[in-house]
Formats: structure tokens, C-alpha cells, sequence
């Protein structure tokens, strides 16, 4: 059975996805949702995401939604890939732990003030800014220890980082990036790895 993806290469959560399938060396197909006429508020695809967000992803009889969830159950049901990376850092328990922590970094400390930021009005802009700003502080602090979030491996906690990133660093903000000398040290490491070379962002 092929791995299906239902979303659009340039919405920032199908992108993680992609991001992780492409990790491991999994094949896939992509299928587009027309989310400009509201395909995805309607039947049939609120049978795979009831809440009506991109992306979905059917493996067989699984359906998952949420696209962190989504990059879990890849990793944890696809570990032994001829792409054996374990994302997860799941040998060992301090490992998995770390990895675990970074990534809930990622999802309420970075994501929330970097998605207010791409869509968000001026005002707000100024205020998630001020917010993202001391999350990149942390972060240069912590990346001066260590080469990658969860320690000197390279994990989820990175990969999730990676699709707003991509926006941000091609906007006029992009100095809260480059002007912190670790954190840009680390964006041009896990943004350059082969196997992302997706024509995700090219347009």
C-alpha cells in the first residue's frame, strides 16, 4: 500500500510530513486538496481530518490527522528503513526524553509567535516578534552546548523546526535568525540536508 499525504506542499504542517517521509526514505503520494474552494471543510475529506485542517495521511487502514502525530507514527512504525535514522532519539530514555522536550518547544513556544508572524497584521507582528525573539535566545543558548535541540543528534525536535523557518528566513525578519551566530549555524545545517533537496519551497 502506497502512503497517501491529502494537503499542499506549501502548507508549513504538510511540509513537516514531507519532511519526515523523506527522512526515511518512504514512498509516497501526495494528494492535493483544493483548500481555496473549502475541499477540505466538506465531504469527503472530514472523514480523515474532522476538524477540517491539512494535512491527512492514510497508511492502509490508518488515517492519521495532525502533523506532528503523523511524523511520530511514521518514525515509530517505520524505524527500520533502509534509512535507519531515529529521529525519535528513541535508544536511549534520556535521549527520547530531550527530543520529547524540544519538540514541545517547537509546538508552543517557536510555532505560535513565528505563525502569528506570516500571517498575522503589523501590530501583531511586533508583539510575537518581542515573543519569538526570547525563544531564539534560548535556543542560541542552548545550541552553543550542542549541535542539534535534542543534543548532538539530529532529531524531530530539528525537522519540525524547518517549514516556517523556511518563510521566515526568506522574509525581511530574517536578521532574529542570522544574527545569532549558533542558531544560524544550526538553521544552515538541518535546511541543507540531502535529503530535504523537495521542491517544496521553489516556487
Amino acid at each position: 500500500m502506497v502512503i497517501k499525504v491529502h494537503g499542499i506542499p506549501l502548507s508549513t504542517c504538510t511540509a513537516r510530513v514531507l519532511l519526515c517521509l523523506c527522512e526515511k526514505g518512504l514512498q509516497y503520494k501526495l494528494v492535493p486538496v483544493d483548500v481555496e474552494n473549502s475541499a477540505h471543510k466538506k465531504p469527503p475529506y472530514l472523514s480523515l481530518n474532522p476538524f477540517g485542517q491539512i494535512p491527512a495521511l492514510e497508511d492502509g487502514h490508518v488515517k492519521i490527522f495532525e502533523s506532528r502525530a503523523i511524523c511520530k507514527y511514521l518514525t515509530r512504525k517505520y524505524n527500520e528503513t533502509r534509512i535507519t535514522i531515529d529521529l525519535l532519539g528513541s535508544s536511549s530514555l534520556t535521549d527520547s526524553t530531550l527530543v520529547d522536550t524540544w519538540m514541545e518547544v517547537e509546538s508552543h513556544q517557536f510555532n505560535p509567535p513565528t505563525q502569528a508572524c506570516t500571517h498575522s497584521l503589523n501590530k501583531i507582528i511586533e508583539i510575537e516578534l518581542r515573543n519569538l525573539a526570547k525563544v531564539l535566545d534560548v535556543y542560541e543558548e542552548r545550541l552553543s552546548e550542542y549541535k542539534y535541540l535534542g543534543g548532538d543528534f539530529y532529531s524531530m525536535a530539528d525537522l519540525h523546526h524547518i517549514p516556517y523557518l523556511v518563510y521566515f528566513i526568506r522574509s525581511s525578519k530574517s536578521s532574529f535568525v542570522t544574527s545569532r551566530p549558533c542558531v544560524n549555524a544550526w538553521w544552515n545545517d538541518i535546511s541543507s540536508r540531502p535529503l530535504h533537496r523537495l521542491k517544496l519551497w521553489n516556487s
